[in-house]
């Protein structure tokens, strides 16, 4: 019986057709305009300047808001996608952010567009982890897996750098709302197709989402963000070292929580499973260093002190 149930466990699964192909594509476009949000308003910074009229703190905000609140939800929305099924998670993110992006375009105050930058950052949040989720569903095959993941990796990265030249490109020709109204037909598309090329997941946990669990990984993320990012961006100053340690003492807290709750955000059990834990840790430092490092950059954020 041992023996049967391990050649069942090593047999490949079915191979992905066309179908799951086309559907990995659909998904990946709204992943690069995801990634791509991280830094496609560096050129365009100088033009809602002039029109907004935001304060030099404002201006950085509405830079970083993105960033800090894509990081600081990956995990909550994760979790989330587990419980109501990755496939539902992906549509509505991808409704939030479409709607989003269209409230940024025509956002007529600094404070308004901060605030809708946040948005776009929950809308990112429930996309980027649900559509590596979603890969598990579309292909059973190992090798197929493994290549789809590896274009995922690479489409999420190279949205980074494709950010400021699309923007530069459409700020040669439009407004500088251009650079958030052209999420929108990938969100629509998202939207039309994917319910009919993607499987919904089964929920792989049933329990709720636990709110304070929630608070506590918001609470460790965004505080260790915000200090990297003053860190590198002024030195040394004690502000962002206190940040850190706040951000790591409520991650302290977070861990000890997961080890009590009959239906933990993180399984902390699989973590410590070398061949599981250190390829998830190492995508999930990936993702934080990705939304993260571009805004850190004082040659980037010059334009903003203009």
């Amino acid at each position: 019986m041992t023996r049967f149930r391990t050649t069942m466990e090593n047999t490949p699964g079915p191979r992905a057709g066309r179908k799951e192909w086309v559907a990995l594509g659909v998904l990946m476009l709204p992943l690069l305009l995801v990634s791509m949000d991280v830094s496609i308003l560096y050129f365009a910074i100088p033009y809602i300047s002039q029109d907004l009229e935001p304060s030099a703190t404002q201006q950085l905000w509405i830079l970083d808001m993105y960033g800090f609140v894509l990081a600081g939800l990956l995990i909550t929305m994760g979790a989330l996608g587990d419980r109501i099924g990755r496939r539902t998670l992906v549509l509505t993110g991808a409704a939030v952010f479409g709607a989003a992006s269209v409230a940024a375009a025509y956002a007529h105050s600094a404070d308004l567009l901060i605030a809708v930058r946040a948005l776009l950052g929950l809308g990112g949040a429930a996309l980027m982890p649900s559509t590596l989720a979603l890969i598990r569903n579309l292909f059973r095959d190992e090798k197929q897996r493994g290549k789809a993941v590896t274009i995922w990796t690479a489409v999420m990265t190279t949205g980074i750098s494709l950010g400021p030249v699309v923007s530069g490109l459409l700020l040669e020709h439009y407004w500088w709302g251009s650079v958030f109204l052209i999420n929108l037909p990938a969100m629509v598309l998202l939207l039309a197709l994917v319910p009919f090329l993607v499987p919904e997941s089964t929920p792989a946990v049933r329990g709720r989402l636990d709110p304070l669990s929630a608070a506590l990984s918001l609470g460790a993320l965004l505080p260790v963000i915000y200090g990297i990012k003053e860190w590198a961006r002024h030195g040394y100053e004690p502000l962002p070292v206190l940040g850190i340690t706040v951000g790591l003492v409520l991650g302290f807290a977070f861990v000890r929580r997961q080890r009590h709750l009959a239906h933990p955000m993180i399984d902390l059990g699989l973590l410590g499973r070398r061949a599981f834990g250190g390829p998830v840790l190492a995508n999930l430092l990936a993702m934080f260093a990705t939304v993260g490092w571009p805004s850190s950059s004082p040659s980037i954020c010059s334009p903003c002190s203009a």
